[in-house]
């Protein structure tokens, strides 16, 4: 997207009067989805909203996986655009959404994207995390950790981050990694699986054939 798209879709987000500079957030998500949380956290940071924007959509995203009706709503391609927009701002009026929000959700219904809010609001939550110097960090064993494990995993793991940064840790479990982990800490990615190992021989004793 170029930067006069960019400032539109901030311009459009805003309720602002400053609005015309993107404020970069701290961190980069791709696609579609990333354009959108990028222009979202540029307007929430110079509205002053950005722990009041992602509070909300953070109760949004819920309240679409627990009510069916609002999720069929937000889903269903046969429904109107300006339907969508001016029924979500209704929603909006009665739930007392900030102006930030709201003008999101209208922005994606207007554009036929209310598919893609889910995955907006995950970008965005991505980048407010790295606003508060959280680093995500998720762990895959083919067996559970026990505390004394996680423990000094999570100490061998903050060696990776910087001064100011916080470690969010995941523990994931998948039996099909036969041993070892496979750890994803912010943009790196380390797999250490047998199966991954496995893989790796039976590749090379294939091709030597």
């Amino acid at each position: 997207m170029s930067i006069v798209k960019s400032n539109m879709l901030v311009r459009s987000l805003s309720t602002s009067a400053a609005a015309a500079q993107m404020v970069k957030p701290p961190v980069q998500v791709f696609g579609l989805e990333g354009r959108y949380a990028s222009a979202l956290y540029s307007a929430a940071s110079k509205n002053k909203t950005l722990d009041t924007v992602e509070k909300e959509l953070v109760k949004f995203q819920q309240s679409i996986k627990t009510d069916n009706k609002l999720k069929e709503f937000i889903l269903n391609p046969t429904l109107k655009r300006n339907l969508k927009a001016e029924a979500l701002k209704t929603v909006a009026t009665k739930t007392n959404l900030s102006p930030t929000t709201s003008n999101l959700l209208g922005l994606l219904a207007e554009n036929g994207r209310l598919q893609k809010l889910e995955a907006v609001i995950n970008a965005f939550k991505i980048m407010m995390a790295a606003h508060r110097g959280e680093v995500t960090c998720e762990v895959i064993t083919a067996k559970p950790l026990d505390a004394a494990q996680k423990q000094n995993l999570e100490a061998a793991l903050k060696k990776f981050l910087k001064g100011n940064e916080t470690l969010q840790l995941t523990a994931k479990v998948d039996p099909s990694l036969l041993g070892g982990m496979v750890v994803s800490i912010g943009d790196k990615y380390v797999d250490m699986s047998v199966a991954s190992k496995v893989k790796k021989y039976t590749e090379l004793i294939s091709a030597a054939v």
